[in-house]
């Protein structure tokens, strides 16, 4: 444990750190399986003791984030879009298709900043957003404003964590990743209810047209994979 601990020292408190902070925080806007949270907790638990300095990793882990955001919104445009103009009306993926440009059209926005706290559900929803052709500039705008809450809120987890145990940044880390395993729980826990709620406020009378009497699942992800 004391050879990691000393691996880890060294790699976050090297100045090449800050140059891989940024690129791993931008591969996980494209490629969610990079694990981008748990390096900016980590860097947050390190700047307690002052190196790496706080200020520069949630810059630079904004900035990743926010271009990643921008790669995978790119794709599902360039991908998307053939398939959205190619679903034939009146079949269930051109209603698909349909209602997710409606959904993404009313409240866009706050559903880009919530996914980017849901793993996973960041890329779904940049993808998808691409791919039924949200505004770039009302885009790129909800992606800054998630980009830098998310490296704030991980950088200060991080930090917390580094101040509360200063002598032992493994105990720092774990208390850094398991409010952020929290949060993420309180917030699939409160999507979770609402989806709940919706279905029993829907009831079965209310159908959406070329669905055959169904209303699509309220959700996120991409059309285009399927």
């Amino acid at each position: 444990m004391d050879g990691l601990m000393g691996v880890v020292d060294t790699a976050v408190t090297s100045p090449w750190f800050y140059l891989v902070l940024f690129a791993v925080a931008a591969i996980d806007g494209f490629f969610p399986v990079v694990p981008s949270e748990s390096m900016v907790i980590t860097a947050g638990v390190y700047a307690a003791s002052g190196q790496p300095e706080l200020a520069p990793v949630v810059v630079l882990a904004a900035a990743g984030a926010f271009l990643g955001d921008h790669v995978s919104y790119l794709v599902g445009r360039r991908a998307g879009g053939r398939l959205v103009r190619g679903a034939r009306p009146g079949t269930r993926r051109h209603a698909a298709f349909g209602w997710a440009r409606r959904t993404m059209a009313e409240r866009g926005g706050m559903i880009l900043v919530v996914a980017r706290y849901v793993p996973g559900g960041r890329t779904a929803v940049t993808l998808t957003m691409g791919a039924v052709g949200y505004r770039l500039r009302s885009f790129s705008l909800f992606a800054a404003v998630a980009a830098v809450s998310w490296a704030l809120y991980g950088a200060l987890l991080g930090y917390v964590g580094g101040v509360a145990f200063e002598n032992d940044p493994l105990k720092g880390v774990a208390v850094g990743l398991g409010l952020a395993l929290g949060v993420t729980g309180a917030v699939e826990a409160v999507r979770f209810a609402r989806r709940r709620r919706g279905a029993v406020d829907a009831g079965p009378e209310r159908s959406e047209p070329g669905l055959g009497g169904r209303r699509p699942a309220a959700r996120v992800g991409p059309m285009p994979g399927e």
